[in-house]
């Protein structure tokens, strides 16, 4: 356990960090949300026109993120028992279209990850697992409602209806969607929500389930075992099918108790039964994105805990930049970047912002404050090397020339390289690029063979550039051969 989060509690907000680099790799995340069109989209659409506005307010939202360095975007596909794309099993959400049911003349999810990967940033589909909706919302999808299909996988709990995770049916239910989603969708990971017993679980009405299924187990560690199976069981369909896909969860922002028997309050593990940690410790996922929604010692202490428990994992902290609004905890600037400092300094491996609008509507200068300082350069993606260590061969025939007020640069990909690529374009002013510094990225994440940087022709300058390739698992390659080109006025 370290104990330096202990200066932040009793000294006023100082960067104590200020000697941490910028990273080269770095998750840089938001949670996009679209229940009630929250973050998207702002409103229904069902004509061209309307459909042309709502599409258009998604690339708005992804240029602003990109202008920013982000590169990841967990986007809500599965809101409650509906979904943002194409299924035989459950229905559209009416948020887009404005009935259950119907999508607005295009696949919402589709689109979203061709637009992110144009943008060079990854899209992970958001599923929420358990929760299927209240009273009203299993009233308005009628017949399609998971709870009017399937009632006996289904709990009404104080209002809400929720899968039981103790029916052996619901890992059946769970597993069929995510195989729809996963075999027909280029999605980057699927990053599962709400995989836990709701608030208050002690009074979850499963106690038939229990009896019928429980074979006089503990019943604590009998729902442990239930979430447990279910996402062992997806990961490794999700790992045998395609490997590249990650697989990650947002559990409770506190894993367990802290020794000393001190009480923690709402915890993972003994409120909700999210055995978190022996989920890293079997390998069933890539990646923990903890809802860390808290401050000083309820907050430094616990990513401490996250992070001794990952097994290599990549470990995310989720802040909540919603908090900085008044009537949410009226946060400071520096209560987040606080944290986004001890992560970086003590084993986070990047950030995830709940929700995507508190962010870009700037709320106390933040996203002003991540683009002008911690994500002023742009970072590739943490390597996935516990699931392929293949490096990619390098680019070939790297070439630069100049057209249309910029250098076009182009490259090839080896005849005898079978994996797909991303690339990454590092530059410099000098005769050398230092391909270890964030600086030097002039673009990350492309996924084309081709990238156009303009430039100032009136500037007499040298540019020097090579190129690299990324699986995706993230490995990177060497260097392509180096280019350099001047830019001149002059005729020389």
């Amino acid at each position: 356990m370290r104990y330096l989060w202990l200066l932040l509690l009793f000294f006023p907000p100082v960067n104590v960090f200020s000697a941490v680099k910028p990273l080269k790799h770095e998750i840089r995340a938001v949670w996009l949300a679209t229940i009630y069109g929250l973050d998207w989209p702002q409103a229904t659409a069902s004509v061209p026109g309307e459909i042309q506005k709502q599409q258009l307010s998604f690339c708005r939202i992804l240029d602003s993120l990109k202008n920013a360095n982000f590169n990841t975007v967990f986007l809500q596909v599965r809101l409650r028992g509906d979904v943002i794309y194409r299924s035989a099993i459950e229905p559209a959400a009416k948020v887009f279209s404005g009935k259950y049911g119907i999508l607005p003349g295009y696949d919402p999810l589709s689109f979203a990850i061709r637009e992110c990967h144009r943008r060079g940033m990854e899209c992970h589909a958001w599923f929420v697992t358990f929760p299927v909706g209240s009273d009203r919302i299993v009233r308005e999808q009628g017949k399609k409602s998971v709870v009017k299909r399937h009632p006996q996988l289904c709990r009404r709990f104080r209002g809400e209806w929720y899968l039981d995770p103790g029916m052996p049916g619901t890992s059946d239910y769970i597993l069929s969607l995510v195989k729809e989603l996963v075999l027909n969708y280029d999605i980057d990971g699927i990053q599962f929500d709400y995989i836990r017993y709701p608030d208050n679980s002690a009074a979850f009405p499963d106690k038939q389930t229990y009896q019928k299924y429980g074979k006089k187990r503990n019943k604590d560690e009998w729902r442990r075992e239930n979430i447990t199976r279910i996402v062992t069981r997806v990961y490794d369909w999700i790992k045998a099918n395609k490997p590249w896909v990650q697989v990650s969860s947002s559990p409770i922002g506190k894993f367990s108790s802290l020794e000393g028997g001190r009480k923690e309050g709402w915890t993972a593990y003994e409120s909700v039964f999210q055995d978190v940690r022996q989920w890293l410790l079997s390998g069933k996922q890539d990646m923990i994105l903890p809802m860390m929604y808290y401050l000083y010692d309820a907050y430094f202490p616990f990513l401490d805990q996250w992070v001794s428990i990952s097994n290599g994992r990549l470990v995310v902290p989720g802040l909540g930049a919603y908090r900085m609004r008044g009537e949410e905890g009226d946060w400071a600037q520096t209560d987040l970047t606080d944290q986004m400092d001890y992560s970086r300094y003590f084993g986070g491996k990047g950030t995830a912002f709940f929700r995507c609008s508190n962010i870009l509507d700037n709320t106390k200068g933040i996203y002003a404050e991540l683009k002008n300082n911690y994500y002023r350069y742009p970072a590739l993606l943490p390597p996935l090397s516990w699931l392929d260590d293949t490096v990619p061969q390098p680019p070939v025939n790297f070439r630069v020339e100049y057209r249309d007020g910029g250098l076009r640069l182009s490259w090839e990909k080896p005849e005898s390289e079978i994996q797909d690529l991303t690339y990454t374009v590092y530059y410099s002013y000098t005769d050398a690029i230092n391909k270890a510094d964030p600086a030097r990225i002039l673009e990350t994440g492309i996924h084309e063979t081709e990238l156009f940087f303009p430039v100032e022709q009136e500037t007499e300058r040298g540019y020097l550039f090579f190129v690299t390739a990324s699986s995706r698992f993230h490995i990177e390659s060497n260097p392509s051969s180096e280019a350099y080109f001047y830019v001149s006025p002059y005729v020389k």
